[in-house]
């Protein structure tokens, strides 16, 4: 029987992600994909900030900027006002416009470079589990047979055979509505950033690679619980003039689908040695175009710790707080997708009055702005603390801070997420004198200097714990150097689960 640390079932953006932090820790891994080639039918279109600011804690993310469009706005159920992200705070406020079948391409080759291992062609059926490892169970090409694994990880979607065979519930409500999408060829496109609201339905046109046009949207007919067969192309020519006056000249397609909004979310993201990520742990309306990103920051909060665990580096129980951290992302995700939902079916006279007045708020309340689009773009997410001694700012994500350097006038300076590493927790030294370097260890790093810019509740902080995932793990403000070093050490020491040498 094969032996492997980690088998990873779905070969997807958040599968590969999880995959490639894992090699970072030097974890072996398998990713078993049942798909012989990367989906070229791309379902997601869109980067995140935080999905940026996690590809540049590792340094990919200029792959990605150097063909990616990048677009400073985003949409909450494509109210006619936008959200503003130019205003966010993070060295990347925009989005990124990328087909889904590019950054599988991007990530893949990110993840083989490191070291893992991808088969194709090959499908997770099953597993047994036992006190000290998993036995996976696999069809391949040339028949079935086992792996044995310390941990699997499902990352196979929202008809997930990982969570169904690990028994863990996925609750939620029925699709109750069904949307459209095309990807054809237009004789007569419309003008960049074209979409239409009306009593008839609501329409978007988006451009693609290679001369596609991609149009999405949905109507009153919409509004059902029965299945009316795949969409044509006469149907999709049909509703788009429906809505927008004409058909564009639509043509040639090599995408027709329907979606649903069927919403669930699993009562686990972590069952014994089984945990779950991405698509596999929620499923919702793909409104926002949040999915692909919530996947890999599940897999960027995740990966870390899985590998933690498997070398044995971190505290007894760190696995857990994988759940208890990005469950309540979860349920946010359900809460936002469902508002979004039933604004973009809001065909009614009333329905049309209630987002016209939500548009308005968006420029009007700059606090609405951008606590939208917080939301939408991830960089609001916060993580449980520390407890109620713990300062503010631990389980906050760490902004993108620029640092002057060492002071020596040798170093430059650099940015925060250049820093961070996979297997390593970061200790930013904010002292004047350095009185922290000597806590440098194994997988922990320290860094002394002073930000560039300041930032909102980071006024007199002498220290902060990042952790792998960017996220803080204690923050202090300890004037006397004993007093803080005591804290730190005390942190360090509960984030390993050993005792810190004096």
């Amino acid at each position: 029987m094969e032996t492997q640390q980690v088998v990873i079932a779905g070969g997807g953006p958040v599968g590969l992600w999880l995959a490639a932090e894992l090699r970072l820790n030097g974890v072996g891994v398998t990713v078993v994909e049942q798909r012989t080639e990367v989906d070229q039918r791309s379902k997601a279109l869109t980067v995140h900030p935080r999905t940026i600011e996690v590809l540049a804690s590792r340094g990919v993310h200029r792959r990605f900027l150097a063909e990616a469009l990048k677009i400073s706005t985003g949409h909450f159920a494509n109210l006619p006002d936008r959200l503003d992200f130019s205003a966010l705070d993070t060295p990347h406020p925009y989005t990124l416009f990328i087909p889904q079948a590019r950054t599988e391409e991007l990530l893949e080759e990110y993840a083989l470079g490191l070291g893992a291992g991808i088969r194709r062609g090959h499908r997770v059926t099953g597993f047994t589990e036992r006190p000290d490892s998993v036995t996976v169970r696999v069809e391949g090409p040339q028949g079935p047979y086992d792996v044995r694994a310390d941990y699997l990880a499902g990352c196979d979607g929202t008809r997930s055979t990982v969570r169904e065979a690990a028994g863990i519930g996925f609750p939620g409500t029925p699709s109750g509505y069904l949307g459209w999408l095309g990807d054809v060829r237009l004789a007569t496109p419309p003008p960049p950033g074209f979409n239409r609201f009306n009593e008839r339905g609501g329409l978007m046109v988006v451009p693609l690679p290679g001369g596609r046009w991609r149009i999405v949207g949905a109507d009153p007919d919409s509004a059902t619980t029965q299945w009316p067969g795949d969409l044509t192309l006469e149907e999709l020519r049909r509703r788009t003039a429906a809505i927008a006056g004409e058909d564009f000249g639509l043509h040639d397609p090599s995408w027709l689908s329907r979606f649903g909004n069927a919403t669930r979310l699993a009562e686990r993201y972590r069952r014994g040695r089984v945990v779950l990520a991405g698509d596999a742990a929620h499923q919702h309306y793909p409104a926002g175009g949040v999915g692909m990103n919530v996947g890999v920051q599940d897999a960027s909060n995740l990966g870390w710790k899985l590998a933690a665990t498997v070398n044995g580096w971190a505290a007894e129980g760190l696995l857990d707080t994988y759940h208890t951290d990005r469950h309540p992302v979860g349920e946010q995700l359900v809460e936002h997708s469902r508002a979004q939902t039933h604004l973009f079916h809001a065909f009614t006279p009333e329905g049309l009055a209630l987002r016209d007045l939500l548009s308005r708020l968006v420029p009007r309340s700059k606090e609405f702005g951008e606590v939208l689009a917080g939301r939408l773009s991830g960089l609001d997410v916060a993580y449980p603390g520390g407890g109620p001694a713990a300062h503010p700012l631990t389980g906050t994500r760490a902004p993108g801070l620029t640092f002057t350097g060492t002071g020596t006038g040798t170093d430059p300076g650099t940015d925060l997420f250049a820093l961070l590493r996979a297997d390593a927790y970061l200790l930013l030294d904010l002292t004047a004198g350095g009185v922290l370097a000597d806590r440098a260890r194994d997988h922990v790093t320290v860094h002394h200097g002073v930000p560039v810019r300041p930032r909102a509740g980071w006024e007199g902080l002498r220290a902060a714990l990042v952790r792998p995932d960017g996220h803080l793990a204690g923050a202090w403000t300890e004037q006397d150097d004993t007093e803080l070093r005591a804290a730190v050490d005390g942190a360090l020491a509960t984030a390993l689960g050993r005792a810190v040498p004096a």
